[in-house]
């Protein structure tokens, strides 16, 4: 009998992605997220096309170039030549958030500009992150002369000014004001490719939350608690959203698993009456 294998689930193929923090392939894992929308999608070719993007930029650019021209020419090439910008038309769309389709249009939202840009970043050798800036994402440079800090969206590098005026609203939101104010430095911290990940699909979950879209807010909350494993909250949402979709076994486990961590939850008592109704109903 000849071997058979079986192609692993888009599900199965991202938890072999971020099992480990060491070596996270940002871009592999963050194109696979595709994968449950478009399931003939070849995450490979995905990574071909993104290399083809690097390696038109090398070629341009002398190999003992300093940092500050790498980045003028990456920036040149990304945001003028390539013409890649925030989709201001349909900013929810979730084909925004997957690569292959941004790597298409051109159109994304910040953070998906910002894996692409950072991929090529990386590629040119500049010392280049993503910063989880609230409500914004951005990515910096460091350069022998200071930071760089870009707004993915635009192109355009931000001040000191420009980014505490961004953060005016959030800071005011917050109470982080007078005696709470922090300093700007601390909402320009790096951000690990799991943290990048867990805030794309968090943009695709509340996406499909606000359409009252079931079945691919359950594929993206299951890829949540994969990446996320001990993010207790996102088992109650998975729990609560397997309770809706009428299934209670899992809804029952989910919740359980939530209660048994969560022990300062607000929201304990609540979770713990719905998994106490969910129980009585399957007897």
């Amino acid at each position: 009998m000849p071997w058979q294998f079986e192609a692993p689930s888009p599900l199965d193929y991202f938890r072999s992605l971020v099992a480990s923090d060491d070596d996270l392939p940002l871009l592999e894992a963050a194109a696979s997220l595709a994968q449950d929308e478009y399931p003939e999608l070849d995450v490979q070719q995905v990574l071909a096309e993104a290399d083809a993007l690097l390696e038109r930029l090398r070629r341009r650019i002398p190999a003992d170039a300093p940092h500050l021209h790498r980045l003028r020419s990456l920036n040149q090439f990304f945001f003028q030549e390539l013409a890649f910008s925030g989709n201001f038309n349909d900013y929810t769309d979730p084909d925004n958030s997957y690569l292959h389709a941004v790597l298409n249009s051109r159109r994304g939202i910040q953070i998906s500009l910002a894996v692409l840009w950072l991929e090529l970043a990386q590629g040119l050798g500049l010392k280049a992150c993503g910063v989880c800036f609230p409500g914004h994402f951005m990515v910096k440079v460091q350069l022998p002369k200071g930071q760089v800090v870009i707004d993915p969206f635009t192109g355009h590098s931000l001040s000191a000014e420009d980014l505490s005026e961004r953060l005016d609203p959030y800071k005011r939101r917050s109470g982080l004001v007078g005696d709470f104010d922090v300093p700007l430095g601390l909402y320009l911290q790096s951000a690990s490719s799991r943290e990048i990940l867990a805030r794309m699909l968090r943009n695709l979950k509340e996406i499909h939350r606000s359409e009252q879209d079931a079945e691919r807010l359950m594929a993206v909350q299951d890829r949540l608690v994969a990446l996320l494993p001990e993010a207790w909250p996102e088992y109650r949402d998975r729990g609560l959203l397997h309770a809706q979709r009428g299934q209670a076994a899992q809804a029952a486990e989910d919740l359980q698993i939530y209660l048994d961590h969560a022990e300062d939850a607000l929201d304990r008592d609540e979770v713990a009456e719905r998994l106490a109704d969910l129980r009585r109903a399957s007897h």
